[in-house]
């Protein structure tokens, strides 16, 4: 799947390149300072400081993605939400340099956003996986031989050792990145007035199915309502109260009800449940015997 920017978005973003890479670089103890301001302040300005002087950092790595056919403009606008992210969780007691720290959050925006929109078939969702799709390439490149054609066994187990996934999980990654999105309303062949669609197996029931399960429902709601008038009243209550309605009331609740015990509405509800489930039994074994006998 590939973007091409219009002639106008195009001159924006190489506006925005350009002016990131005016933004005058910040010394170590200033940009302490400034994330000390915003940190404990809220210094607005100190912030906006903070974050210009390293828009050229989201920038750089922007363009290290830009292969993966997405528009430069978008990869900068996550960048810059990851940028945002790590200047308001930035510590610089720690000691660590603000471009390093800004840096894993930049990269780890980008490809989320990369994992998101390269397909439409959701494609890594493990760390494992995340790692797998951003460095098959690579790996794949330093394997001689492995640019015209497939991986061989032993190029596979090699990738998977270095990335520690199974083989299986290489396998099912290069085969992803090796065929692209298709429509399913593109015809099979040239000429043909099939589309893909059309040889999707449909899963839903069938409209005899549908009949079928209808009439079996009445047909154990039926069964259910004959069940419980078999019931004593007491017995139907503790039912009715506990099984059959959306919040169930409490063994105590009914108790204080029918002026009996909690432990004596939990032998009622047992015995009820027993009559239930005996009645339910002999309609089932009745209806089957009836339907063998037809």
């Amino acid at each position: 799947m590939a973007y091409i920017d219009d002639p106008e978005t195009q001159r924006a973003n190489l506006s925005f390149i350009k002016a990131s890479m005016r933004e005058p670089l910040l010394s170590r103890d200033h940009e302490f300072d400034l994330a000390r301001k915003w940190r404990d302040d809220g210094d607005e300005r100190s912030l906006h400081t903070l974050v210009r002087a390293y828009t050229r950092l989201v920038v750089a790595t922007a363009a290290r993605f830009r292969n993966y056919g997405l528009p430069m403009g978008d990869l900068v606008q996550e960048g810059n939400v990851g940028l945002m992210q790590a200047a308001s969780r930035f510590e610089p007691d720690r000691d660590v340099r603000f471009s390093t720290y800004a840096a894993w959050w930049i990269r780890s925006a980008m490809q989320d956003y990369i994992l998101r929109n390269w397909s439409i078939v959701r494609t890594g969702t493990t760390a494992a996986q995340k790692s797998l799709f951003f460095n098959l390439r690579r790996l794949r490149a330093r394997i001689e031989g492995a640019g015209s054609g497939g991986l061989t066994r032993e190029g596979r187990e090699w990738i998977a050792g270095e990335l520690r996934v199974d083989v299986t999980e290489v396998e099912a990654m290069e085969m992803r990145l090796s065929a692209a999105d298709q429509s399913l309303n593109a015809p099979v062949a040239d000429g043909s007035d099939d589309d893909w669609q059309d040889f999707l197996a449909d899963q839903r029931p069938s409209p005899e199915d549908v009949v079928i399960g209808m009439r079996d429902a009445g047909t154990r709601s039926r069964w259910l309502a004959e069940a419980l008038g078999e019931l004593s009243p007491r017995e139907r209550t503790i039912i009715e109260e506990r099984r059959l309605r959306e919040e169930g009331a409490t063994l105590e609740e009914l108790g204080r009800e029918l002026g009996v015990s909690k432990e004596r509405v939990r032998q009622l509800e047992h015995r009820a449940l027993m009559k239930l489930r005996q009645s339910m039994l002999k309609r089932v074994e009745g209806y089957t015997d009836l339907l063998a006998d037809a």
